[in-house]
């Protein structure tokens, strides 16, 4: 077998760009489509000339092996297991699950029934992480020692069309945008160990000005909105982590590591490229674009931005590729389930911490996902020559 079909549940915002880019990867084959509501379901089959079907009729197909789970976070837990249930190999988007506890029990039944599971964010596998990644474990900058993570905007309202489940219990910028973040640390650093944070909520009420059903409707907010942690990591790095839906503008770099040997800046891991920055102890910034890096040239732009901002690097299903190919080859899964749970558990460790002022400590435990080679890139990707 050369391929493992694959079924869509969850017809959404984000599930355009999973079915745009399916196609440009080897080792998968876009089957069905399926949504709680038949009606996006079968436009998205139309557009891309795959079946509609039930999501029960879809976990029963023999010709899907893989389901990539896009439904909102709140069902990301029943539909991954009822997937691993009818034996499919499963990749879910961000965050795995809602409660670690969940998460754990996907990853220990995946286990058990001999499944591969694998979630998002795959964009550490990009230009940008993974030249991160060369630079960190060449002794470029040395041992990282401390750094900073700011992830901080003024929330979803002005872009989605509905993003009344952002700012309800299993959204806010920690479940919804902190996994960006965690996966490109744990890429570059390892684990987390413990954590201390503080949490507010700036805005009790949020306007959508977005252009659809909800615009200028209000949402009431009922999760944090700011949280401001200390991530103390295995290794020893300790690194300040930001995580806000209540700013309007800043001017903070996304990720900043400091090392005994110079300074890094990785790009924003909500995308697969953009420009690395080092420095060799306290000399001037050495940019490195990742342009010609495999998943690392700009592809795509969100129809919601304006025509000042720059194009992004997109390869999302990256992570699918990759689990189909440590299931087709027995190549590593990078992406994996067991990364994704333990970043979940830090970022439960941050609200709870944020609530009781505690310092905790982290159970699980894992070792960085090994890096992506050039020659492990290319093998994954169908598309144009980068």
């Amino acid at each position: 077998m050369s391929q493992l079909g694959v079924g869509l549940i969850g017809c959404g915002n984000i599930s355009t760009i999973y079915l745009q880019n399916m196609a440009s990867f080897h080792g998968l084959k876009l089957v069905a489509c399926a949504d709680m509501r038949a009606e996006a379901a079968e436009a998205q089959a139309k557009t891309f000339g795959i079946e509609a079907l039930s999501i029960d009729a879809l976990l029963a197909r023999p010709d899907i092996q893989i389901v990539v789970n896009l439904t909102t976070p709140n069902a990301h837990f029943p539909v991954s297991l009822a997937a691993l249930q009818a034996g499919k190999h499963v990749f879910g988007e961000k965050p795995i699950t809602v409660a670690a506890a969940d998460a754990a029990t996907l990853v220990a039944e995946a286990e058990k029934r001999g499944l591969k599971i694998g979630c998002a964010p795959d964009t550490f596998l990009g230009g940008g992480g993974q030249t991160a990644r060369e630079l960190v474990d060449s002794g470029a900058v040395g041992t990282i020692l401390s750094g900073t993570c700011h992830l901080m905007s003024h929330g979803m309202e002005h872009w989605h069309p509905d993003p009344t489940f952002f700012f309800k219990p299993g959204g806010g910028p920690i479940l919804d945008m902190a996994p960006y973040y965690l996966a490109a640390l744990i890429n570059l650093i390892g684990p987390v160990e413990s954590v201390q944070a503080r949490a507010s909520t700036g805005f009790a009420e949020r306007i959508v000005t977005a252009a659809g059903p909800m615009i200028g409707k209000a949402i009431t907010v009922e999760t944090p909105t700011t949280v401001m942690a200390l991530l103390h990591f295995e290794s020893g790095a300790d690194i300040q982590f930001t995580m806000s839906w209540d700013v309007w503008k800043h001017s903070h770099p996304a990720i900043e590591l400091y090392g005994t040997k110079g300074s890094l800046r990785v790009p924003d891991p909500n995308f697969f490229g953009g420009t690395v920055e080092y420095t060799e102890a306290g000399g001037d910034w050495i940019a490195v674009d990742t342009e010609t890096r495999a998943f690392g040239r700009a592809n795509w732009r969100s129809p919601n931005w304006a025509p000042t901002q720059p194009s992004r690097a997109n390869y999302r299903c990256l992570g699918i590729a990759e689990l189909a190919s440590s299931v087709l080859h027995g190549t590593p899964q990078r992406a994996s389930g067991a990364l994704a749970s333990h970043a979940l558990e830090a970022m439960q460790a941050m609200l709870t911490a944020a609530q009781t002022g505690e310092t905790l400590r982290l159970t699980s435990r894992l070792d960085r996902p090994a890096p992506l080679t050039p020659a492990e890139a290319a093998a994954l990707w169908a598309g144009p020559v980068f």
